[in-house]
């Protein structure tokens, strides 16, 4: 019994038919590289009004922080004037600061947050 090798795509030479130059090799697919979406931080902006405990309520609730980074970024807040909430995808980050503006708003605090590309 006689053994055959076949190569799918191959010509009678073992080159690929509709290759021109007769050379052969293998089909290859370029991929390409999407690229991935800008990502956005929600900074929140210092105030006399607003009190610490609340800010961090909403970095606890609505930004999902545990009570010592949400102390931490509160800590920022009030010294340095502003800090970062998180960094998200565009259409989150917006959602997280109109979220922000809600409570703040329900609750007569002044307390604004807003979006910055990183």
């Amino acid at each position: 019994m006689k053994r055959q090798t076949v190569t799918i795509g191959s010509g009678s030479d073992g080159n690929p038919p509709d290759d021109p130059r007769g050379e052969g090799g293998l089909a290859t697919e370029i991929r390409k590289k999407v690229a991935r979406p800008d990502k956005y931080k929600v900074l929140l902006y210092n105030d006399d009004f607003t009190p610490m405990e609340f800010v961090v309520m909403v970095l606890e609730k609505i930004f999902g922080k545990g009570p010592s980074a949400a102390t931490q970024i509160m800590l920022q807040i009030h010294r340095s004037g502003l800090g970062v909430a998180g960094v998200y995808l565009l259409e989150v980050a917006e959602t997280k600061v109109a979220a922000v503006h809600k409570a703040a708003e329900s609750r007569g605090f002044p307390l604004r947050a807003g979006v910055e590309k990183e």
